[in-house]
């Protein structure tokens, strides 16, 4: 079958509510921002001129007709976007700390995006990807995680290239033992892994993430491993390469909502760019440096999905910076 689209993902599509102010009353304000990990991969996929689907859920409600039509403005093909007559859309509240780390608080039980099913799949478009993308947080749940579980076999016999990012949110989780197994089963599944700092920890026990990247490289047999640090910017390593490249600090920070998403559409990109065979410490650099200048400047804006850089964006703060 042609493969026509470069990435297809699946998982939660939901709404961020992040705080935007107070109001005369003193009240926090908060704004309805579209959200979830994998159409905000998705979007920036979109900024780099990539073709991308979304298989997920979301409510017969205001907030699930705002989030379709968010997700088709930017671009993202909706054709395996299902709605729940009965079950709300998933609702998310960000908290942000002076640092621009967040907290969050989740109306997720049960959530729209969790009523995916099998049935609900669209085989055909994971079969006309390059790229087959996912997180964890569409294994929370038994009915979800057989529907994520079977998209990825129909990706693994189609030969698209599997890609995940664990994106551990712990409050989703009946017990962080079931979050661990989920992760496994991802890892043992992927070809590329995007992980963070805190999710190495979780995993590997160390805070050597030399020594996590190969722990994991070693059990799982992973292609291409890239770990994000926040502030301390992120590494890549590959057939025996170990590349970092330094972060793009921001004055202007406001959240780091999207950041790592921000910074996995850019390994998706590279990953179409060069071919999973195809990278070298020079590649890799790029991809490095690209991702973190990406992922530095979402964290200047509120929300992710509707707000991804534009290329002349990333390129010019990598220029200025050099």
């Amino acid at each position: 079958m042609a493969k026509t689209v470069d990435v297809t993902a699946l998982g939660e599509l939901l709404i961020d509510f992040t705080e935007n102010g107070l109001s005369s009353q003193g009240n926090p304000l908060l704004e309805a921002n579209p959200g979830g990990a994998p159409c905000n991969v998705l979007s920036m996929l979109q900024n780099y001129g990539r073709k991308t689907a979304f298989i997920g859920k979301v409510g017969d409600d205001m907030f699930g007709r705002m989030l379709t039509e968010a997700v088709k403005s930017v671009g993202i093909d909706t054709r395996g976007l299902k709605t729940d007559p009965v079950v709300h859309t998933t609702l998310a509240f960000v908290h942000t700390f002076e640092n621009g780390d967040r907290d969050f608080s989740f109306y997720r039980n049960p959530g729209a995006d969790m009523m995916l099913t099998k049935e609900d799949v669209d085989e055909k478009l994971i079969e006309e990807s390059k790229i087959f993308h996912f997180g964890t947080l569409s294994s929370t749940d038994e009915g979800v995680r057989e529907a994520t579980r079977y998209a990825i076999d129909v990706a693994k016999k189609a030969g698209d290239v599997i890609t995940f990012d664990p994106n551990l949110r712990p409050p989703l989780w009946r017990s962080l033992d079931d979050a661990k197994r989920e992760i496994e089963y991802g890892l043992s599944k992927c070809d590329v892994l995007k992980i963070s700092d805190n999710e190495v920890e979780f995993m590997c026990g160390t805070t050597d993430y030399d020594e996590g990247a190969q722990m994991l490289i070693d059990k799982y047999q992973i292609p291409l491993v890239l770990i994000t640090m926040g502030r301390d910017g992120s590494r890549a390593y590959y057939k025996g390469l170990r590349v970092e490249a330094a972060p793009f600090l921001q004055e202007k920070t406001i959240e780091t909502t999207g950041a790592g998403d921000t910074f996995c559409a850019t390994i998706l990109h590279f990953v179409l760019k060069y071919g999973l065979d195809g990278f070298d410490e020079e590649k890799l650099r790029e991809l490095l440096v690209t991702g973190n200048a990406a992922a530095s400047i979402v964290t200047t804006r509120k929300g992710a999905l509707k707000v991804m850089p534009t290329v002349e964006e990333i390129q010019t703060l990598i220029r200025e910076r050099s």
